[in-house]
């Protein structure tokens, strides 16, 4: 069975810092793109970073750019999220999707519906 579980979410003031974890389990995302979404109370999930497989291309929203840094690492099946200067509009679901196998032109994705697999998301709540 293959699953995505996200750690790491909590209660944190508005300028402090969180690092969320993706594991998976039950196969290997080491040759496919990985991505983080989140959704606010009463909004659309939307994109927040995406890696490519094997780390060396990244890409974030503008939201988060320069604040938010995405990672992996293969050896443990493993996807981050780091998350700096966090802002009350941060507050959301975080959700990690894998699977996006792309190719060798497009590394990467920000589309939801490009993703297989989904984790069951964790809370950020930042307050000010």
């Amino acid at each position: 069975q293959v699953q995505l579980v996200e750690s790491g979410g909590g209660l944190v003031q508005a300028g402090g810092s969180l690092r969320l974890s993706c594991a998976a389990s039950g196969r290997t995302f080491s040759n496919e793109a990985m991505a983080w979404f989140r959704q606010a109370p009463g909004k659309e999930r939307e994109f927040v970073a995406t890696i490519s497989w094997n780390g060396g291309s990244t890409y974030y929203a503008d939201s988060v750019k320069g604040r938010f840094t995405i990672s992996r690492d293969n050896a443990k099946n493993t996807m981050y999220l780091q998350m700096n200067s966090l802002m009350p509009e941060d507050t959301a679901v975080y959700y990690c999707a894998g699977g996006f196998l792309g190719s060798s032109i497009v590394l990467m994705s920000e589309a939801a519906d490009d993703y297989d697999y989904w984790g069951q998301g964790t809370q950020v709540t930042v307050f000010s």
